[in-house]
């Protein structure tokens, strides 16, 4: 198999729900290389602490690349301490320009509680409307289930859980093993 015939990881689905004042971060457990499912129980939302700052994040694409992206964002923040826009902004700054991270492949989904953003190695910053955010390749299957909910009564962690269990339902690279995080202002 030629180096471009690679199949290389695939597909996921990260959502981001604010409702209620509160934000949750839903993404689904399965990397999938080409056909194949590599491992069900992965964890892509995490919770960050820098200075006593918390901001929950959520990863679609390369594994490592994400992770670089993570430990990028955690030094924004604390240079720019509470300033979850700030940082947002010189991450996707320097993901553009720098020949290293140019080469990343790999999308976030950040939030303080307050603030919600997609972050993308094309330099956007890009806050949701209808306060929902997807990413993945079921990304557009779980935000047109999220947005279904919205007005509803429901609250924004059921949102997002109904939204990843049709995403999965859909979307062969998304599976129902979720891990989810909620935080608040």
């Amino acid at each position: 198999m030629a180096e471009n015939e690679f199949p290389g990881w695939h597909g996921t689905t990260i959502i981001g729900v604010r409702k209620g004042g509160k934000v949750v971060v839903a993404g689904d457990g399965q990397v999938s290389l080409g056909q194949t499912v590599i491992k069900g129980t992965a964890r892509k939302v995490r919770r960050l602490s820098p200075g006593g700052f918390d901001v929950v994040a959520g990863f679609a694409g390369s594994t490592a690349d994400a992770f670089t992206l993570l430990e990028r964002l955690e030094a924004k923040l604390e240079a720019t301490p509470g300033q979850l826009a700030r940082a947002s902004v010189e991450l996707a700054k320097d993901w553009r320009t720098d020949k290293y991270l140019q080469k990343l492949e790999a999308m976030l989904i950040v939030t303080d509680g307050t603030d919600l953003f997609v972050i993308t190695g094309a330099g956007d910053v890009l806050e949701p409307e209808h306060d929902i955010a997807a990413i993945g390749s079921g990304g557009n299957f779980a935000l047109a289930a999220a947005r279904g909910l919205m007005d509803s009564e429901t609250d924004a962690e059921v949102i997002a859980r109904k939204a990843m269990a049709i995403a999965a339902d859909i979307c062969v690279y998304t599976n129902g093993k979720l891990t989810v995080e909620e935080i608040s202002k």
